[in-house]
């Protein structure tokens, strides 16, 4: 290891754009608490005006909402956009050198889509950025969806052409792809960036009321959705048959919770996808359906949520990459998964158990549920605290492990 590295994150790796998107997705879960803390009649989204006059007119809980919200959604699109910059220019970088030779012709290939991923989150914290503190901006916004599909679908291309260089080079050259080294969810990285483009496409059809748009956004979304479940089912069996054999690589334990962030992904799609078709189309669904879609969405996230943490908590992984001395840009790979569930919690109830009369909105069980919602929010913030220290804090000994 060159003397020179100063940090862990010096010894660079495309895997450290999950730093960009955890923080993205932590602003977002902050967002939560406006999207369905806040009155915003006739619009499916909170903006500035509605946020403004709930805390002119709302007591003393709801303007302490308001204002955490406000100040964690700026904060951590901050810290997103700071962390895309550097990656960018580390990237830049990177291409220049043998390691990245080397990463184009490994299994690590994949890893690239780590960039298309995290600008996509990049482009939705954004976008919230400007329903939060841009007053005046649902007046324009049917200009703006255009845009919006111009951005996601030109993210789509870059994927699918990164896709492409590595499921070229891997099908067309026999032995070049290590089955060994597959033993992780390493490989659902791509599909987990074609979702993200995915959802970003369908945001226009849930709020836009022009039925062109809305119905060039449910095509859209639903080709890239549909790739990425795709993706998912094959690239999941066939590693989960080489850590079977092999077991799990345990710098890359993280993967194994990658299907929670997808599923929520996914999920917010096919909410908005829903939304459209109902304005748009006048095609109905009913509470009761909405909540038992989102429960069984939350059903598959829990059990992967308890066999990622069965197997790191079996290989120390905390103890060593989290707690300890070790570091690996793959750790980031652990935040994900804690926001997608507090994200999806904050949809569950009140997207399901609220609009179908389970639960009373702002109820004793309503801040019950909530509080494991907000405590997953709150561990993910200490997360990604920890890492980032870690990771870009003062000078280490030790370098970051690369990704497989």
């Amino acid at each position: 290891m060159p003397d020179t590295l100063k940090r862990p994150a010096d010894a660079y790796s495309p895997l450290y754009f999950l730093a960009s998107l955890g923080a993205g997705g932590l602003s977002v879960s902050f967002f939560m608490y406006l999207m369905f803390w806040v009155p915003h009649p006739g619009r499916p989204v909170p903006v500035f005006e509605d946020i403004s006059a709930a805390f002119a007119t709302g007591r003393m809980p709801m303007q302490a909402a308001i204002i955490v919200a406000v100040l964690g959604i700026a904060a951590f699109a901050f810290l997103n956009v700071k962390s895309l910059i550097w990656n960018f220019s580390a990237l830049s970088a990177f291409r220049k050198t043998e390691g990245y030779t080397a990463l184009r012709n490994s299994n690590a290939e994949t890893t690239l889509l780590a960039a298309p991923l995290a600008t996509a989150m990049t482009v939705n914290a954004m976008f919230i950025l400007g329903l939060v503190f841009v007053p005046g901006l649902w007046s324009v916004i049917e200009y703006l969806f255009p845009m919006a599909l111009v951005a996601f679908l030109g993210l789509g291309v870059w994927a699918f052409r990164t896709i492409g260089d590595f499921l070229g080079r891997v099908l067309t050259t026999g032995g070049v792809f290590d089955v060994t080294a597959h033993n992780s969810f390493a490989q659902l990285l791509p599909a987990f960036a074609i979702s993200m483009i995915a959802v970003g496409l369908a945001a226009p059809a849930a709020m836009s009321g022009n039925a062109l748009t809305v119905g060039i956004a449910l095509v859209l979304s639903t080709f890239f959705g549909f790739a990425a479940i795709t993706y998912t089912v094959v690239a999941a069996i066939t590693a989960f048959n080489s850590m079977l054999q092999h077991g799990t690589a345990k710098d890359s334990g993280p993967t194994l919770m990658v299907i929670v962030p997808i599923m929520t992904v996914l999920g917010i799609m096919f909410l908005r996808q829903g939304h459209g078709l109902h304005t748009g189309f006048d095609a109905h669904t009913t509470p009761g359906e909405t909540m038992v879609f989102l429960a069984r969405l939350l059903t598959v996230q829990i059990l992967f949520l308890l066999l990622g943490m069965l197997v790191l908590r079996r290989q120390g992984y905390f103890t060593d990459y989290v707690l300890g001395t070790k570091t690996s840009p793959g750790s980031y790979a652990l935040v994900c998964p804690g926001v997608a569930l507090s994200v999806m919690l904050q949809f569950f109830i009140n997207k399901g158990l609220v609009e179908a009369g389970v639960i009373d909105k702002f109820g004793v069980a309503f801040w019950v549920l909530t509080a494991i919602a907000l405590a997953a929010q709150a561990a993910m913030i200490a997360l990604v605290l920890r890492l980032n220290r870690q990771h870009f804090g003062k000078a280490r000994q030790a370098a970051a492990l690369p990704a497989e």
